[in-house]
């Protein structure tokens, strides 16, 4: 039986994130730790760098409350609705304070990567013929030591802190995830510490009769915390789905600073953590976000004695 790795959610970002840390909350519109990035607000940290492949409202809020100094980005917006309009009044206009470093989604990917590998860059193709690599002066050319072709590297991104939202895991940290993947498992091992977030917490005979759904291993995990509908208003696969009402909503507040300010003190500083959120969201609007049962196929991994 693996060590107890389970902690609350405020012991597991007081523990892990410190001022001035990479942070990366990764999932790909799938399983976004809202009730992580909520905490680290709660918490006030501050002058953090904040990393992720596809920006959206976490970070909108995050941004929104003063936690960071700079973005490490590819994509950002509020998906199928618009812009991020707390993260453009910090970086628009003689009064922008948030510094920003920008990659494509494969280069974010490729930085993961060569982060897990523990390499000095990672080569790719992309950015030929863009002008990202005159905005970003990290991104650079360079030969192939095996002929004359040119690509392009990007540095590894090594976090201090990634959190990753998923479905389920053990008390040693065995985490399993099903549904959209992003680049969840290279964040993971690239980074020093690693906060786990899930909807249910399992056996360890759960996790074994089922290996090929482990996507974070628990020898890298610092903190399991079992949030449900931590990942709101993202969506979990079979547990809840994406609220696309919040989205929607998120475009009026975000717009108007004081309607921003309004919102946390009222959902985030107002709540005692993710249990006194689930309760002012309601039980009709969660029961709304329920889906329905879609089992998937079962293996017989046979008997190897």
């Amino acid at each position: 039986m693996s060590e107890s790795k389970v902690a609350s959610m405020a012991e597991a970002i007081a523990a892990s994130v410190h001022d001035g840390d990479t942070v990366a909350i990764e999932g790909f519109t799938h399983l976004i730790s809202f009730a992580a990035g909520h905490e680290i607000i709660r918490q006030r940290k501050r002058d953090l760098t904040l990393a992720r492949l596809t920006p959206d409202l976490i970070y909108d809020q995050m941004v929104g409350a003063g936690v960071a100094r700079k973005l490490v980005f590819s994509w950002l917006g509020n998906p199928g609705v618009g812009g991020l309009h707390a993260v453009r009044r910090v970086t628009e206009g003689a009064s922008a304070s948030l510094e920003l470093e920008e990659y494509s989604h494969f280069g974010m990917v490729g930085r993961y990567t060569a982060g897990a590998m523990n390499l000095p860059f990672f080569p790719l193709r992309s950015y030929f013929e863009t002008d990202l690599p005159i905005a970003n002066p990290l991104i650079r050319p360079i030969r192939s030591p095996y002929g004359d072709e040119l690509v392009y590297a990007v540095p590894p991104l090594k976090p201090d802190v990634v959190i990753i939202h998923a479905q389920r895991a053990d008390e040693g940290g065995n985490t399993q995830i099903w549904g959209l993947l992003g680049c969840q498992k290279e964040a993971a091992f690239a980074a020093k510490r690693v906060i786990v977030v899930v909807e249910e917490l399992v056996g360890e005979e759960v996790i074994r009769a089922d290996p090929n759904r482990t996507v974070i291993p628990g020898l890298i995990v610092e903190a399991v915390v079992v949030e449900p509908f931590g990942a709101h208003p993202s969506y979990a696969q079979g547990h809840y789905d994406r609220d696309n009402r919040f989205y929607l909503e998120w475009d009026a507040i975000s717009r108007d600073a004081r309607a921003l300010e309004r919102w946390l003190e009222e959902w985030v500083y107002g709540v005692t953590g993710r249990a006194g959120y689930r309760a002012k969201l309601g039980e009709e609007r969660l029961a709304s976000l329920r889906p329905g049962s879609a089992p998937s196929g079962s293996v017989d991994y046979g008997d190897y004695r």
